[in-house]
């Protein structure tokens, strides 16, 4: 995951949950926003996937598009990075557009507009639009589904945990190959994550009972996980093995249709 300060007139940052329902973030954070609404499937090809990093708008930044623009613009998300060879980029989405409707439809918040793309079918023309600073701009899409390595950190982000790769050499790195153990980099206050007693620095072994000792592996193990289920882990935590067992998300915390 990627983090960077915040900027001048930027609230707080989340995984595309409503300011009602989110796991707080330390301060300054941003993290990817997948844009797919996790519901209890399993298989990852029914997710469909824009590519880009969001944030909500900050009450200043509304007031200021709003006196912009007129205050029928005063809401929408923020896409903060476009990622390279997606449906976005194709698209030609920008880092700092508003998209402010999709399919004439207001987008108001980052959960929103997760539901709009969750209920859009891949392949097929959605169009998004978005504030610039010449105004209003209609772009269509094509969603595909989500990769599973995508879908691995955003199943991460739903238990409220983000991995990053760690300094520790894992399975590759022991035969001199490149890679490392996958690191907890952030664990979310009130979480399944923090209340299976993760912490940050762990260093991820097993998801389940399979090995994961490369942050790849970590990824693709997690993208068959069940957010209806219980995650098992087993953690290196300084010298010592730990195996955890983070509760199910409750149903009234998993973003529904």
């Amino acid at each position: 995951m990627t983090t960077r300060p915040a900027g001048k007139g930027e609230g707080p940052e989340r995984v595309g949950f409503s300011k009602r329902r989110a796991f707080p973030f330390p301060a300054g954070v941003i993290v990817l926003a997948f844009l797919v609404l996790l519901a209890e499937v399993a298989d990852a090809r029914e997710w469909s996937w824009l590519g880009v990093r969001i944030r909500d708008l900050s009450e200043q930044e509304m007031d200021e598009i709003a006196t912009r623009h007129g205050i029928r613009e005063g809401f929408g998300v923020v896409i903060v990075e476009v990622l390279e060879d997606t449906p976005a980029a194709k698209a030609g989405f920008k880092n700092g557009d508003v998209v402010v409707a999709f399919e004439d439809r207001p987008v108001v918040e980052t959960r929103m507009l997760q539901r709009l793309i969750a209920a859009a079918l891949t392949g097929r023309e959605s169009r998004l639009t978005v504030l610039r600073a010449e105004g209003r701009r209609v772009l269509p899409v094509r969603l595909v589904s989500m990769p599973r390595p995508i879908v691995g950190e955003r199943i991460a982000a739903e238990f409220g945990f983000l991995l990053r790769e760690s300094d520790a050499p894992g399975e590759a790195g022991s035969r001199g190959l490149p890679g490392t153990l996958a690191a907890v980099g952030v664990v979310m206050r009130g979480s399944p994550a923090e209340k299976g007693g993760l912490r940050v620095g762990d260093l991820l072994l097993e998801v389940g009972d399979r090995p994961v000792l490369s942050r790849e592996a970590a990824r693709e193990a997690l993208a068959d996980a069940a957010t209806a289920q219980p995650l098992s882990l087993t953690v290196r935590r300084g010298e010592a093995r730990v195996s955890l067992t983070l509760p199910a998300l409750e149903a009234g915390s998993r973003l529904a249709p």
